[in-house]
């Protein structure tokens, strides 16, 4: 246990581990976490900004946190200035733990071939609670509200999960294959290594950001936002698994080799099974720390493919799709809170698991004694 030893002691790596921790309990609990329903606007909501949190009252009596009702008014045509109505006269204290719509929490539901319907694995447990909220009608909008009046803070938490998981879920598809492949064309050699590679390489010569957005406008359409994000942690692993088969190659062609191996090969061990119990397990280090680093990528191919109108359809919340209000100039400037949580989070994120990776790295590799 060295090595976690190690990773302790760098404080960049416990910096990342402990931030995407606090993300990945937030996404996965995001029916509580959330205070309001993603996808229910929000009365003359339309584009509010973060709600202002006052603690003393308008008599200058400290009552502790509350908020008041706001609602959009009118326009002025000439200047384009939106007016803001505060009623004072309601206020509602910001309380924890507090009920409001209901949801099934840790619900689980995938969909299965060959039509792609979605079955419920995990029904959930209901409830009603939320982490913050208030007790009246004043809406506490952390991050404001979108252009249809809902909540900014619960679509972010509830887009999370997509952003979050599609990294994890692409790793577990492209590695094994990757592992598979490459273990293969380094164990047997020859033709099968050749064949392999020059396949291998013909797919690494595609730019993966023009093979993403071709792959991503082909398809189907009227699909729903869980089938979406199958077919692209799909298709983005397809395309992810030869580089990951080429290194593993290289180092199978040195395992091959160590006594342990010819061991077990003269003792009559099938190739599959010394691969995958001899010799894959010996790249396990190197596996980890390419994994953590990887999954960075596929939080920026669905950011990028959603962005552009090809991942994550609306109403539906991800990261990448909140940030094309980006190519709105007139939302760009004068409602910089709709595009400025998902950039910083998408962020962060990629800088944790960097981070995260880097200190694996040191913590892993044994020549590495700076620590």
């Amino acid at each position: 246990m060295d090595w976690w030893h190690r990773l302790k002691k760098n404080p960049l790596a416990r910096f990342g581990a402990i931030l995407l921790l606090v993300f990945y309990f937030a996404v996965i609990a995001a029916d509580f976490v959330a205070p309001y329903d993603p996808y229910v606007s929000q009365p003359n909501g339309s584009l509010l900004p973060p709600t202002r949190i006052y603690w003393v009252s308008q008599s200058g009596k400290f009552v502790g946190p509350h908020v008041y009702p706001t609602t959009q008014g009118d326009t002025n045509l000439e200047t384009g200035d939106r007016k803001i109505i505060v009623d004072y006269k309601k206020p509602s204290p910001l309380r924890l733990f507090v009920s409001g719509p209901k949801y099934r929490l840790l619900q689980l539901s995938l969909p299965l071939p060959p039509k792609w319907d979605e079955v419920t694995i995990f029904p959930g447990i209901p409830l009603n609670w939320h982490l913050f909220g208030t007790p009246s009608e004043a809406k506490i909008n952390l991050l404001g509200t979108d252009d249809q009046g809902r909540d900014q803070f619960s679509r972010l938490v509830h887009g999370g999960r997509i952003s979050m998981f599609i990294g994890l879920f692409g790793v577990a598809i492209s590695f094994p294959l990757g592992l598979l492949i490459g273990g293969i064309s380094g164990y047997f050699g020859g033709v099968v290594d050749s064949l392999i590679m020059r396949f291998a390489e013909v797919l690494m010569t595609f730019p993966s950001i023009y093979l993403l957005v071709t792959l991503g406008a082909v398809l189907p359409p009227g699909l729903s936002s869980t089938q979406r994000f199958v077919l692209i942690v799909v298709i983005t692993s397809v395309i992810s698994w030869a580089g990951l088969a080429r290194v593993i190659r290289g180092q199978v062609l040195s395992i091959k080799e160590r006594e342990f191996v010819q061991a077990a090969r003269a003792m009559g061990g099938k190739p599959i099974y010394i691969i995958l119990r001899h010799v894959l397990p010996q790249t396990a280090t190197y596996v980890i720390i390419s994994a953590t680093l990887s999954i960075p990528s596929f939080i920026g191919s669905e950011a990028i493919l959603s962005l552009i109108g090809l991942g994550i359809q609306q109403p539906d919340p991800s990261w990448g799709n909140m940030l094309s209000l980006a190519s709105n100039a007139s939302i760009l400037v004068l409602q910089p809170w709709l595009i400025w949580p998902p950039a910083v989070l998408i962020i962060l994120t990629v800088l944790a698991f960097n981070l995260l990776g880097d200190g694996l790295r040191d913590a892993l590799d044994p020549r590495s004694l700076r620590r």
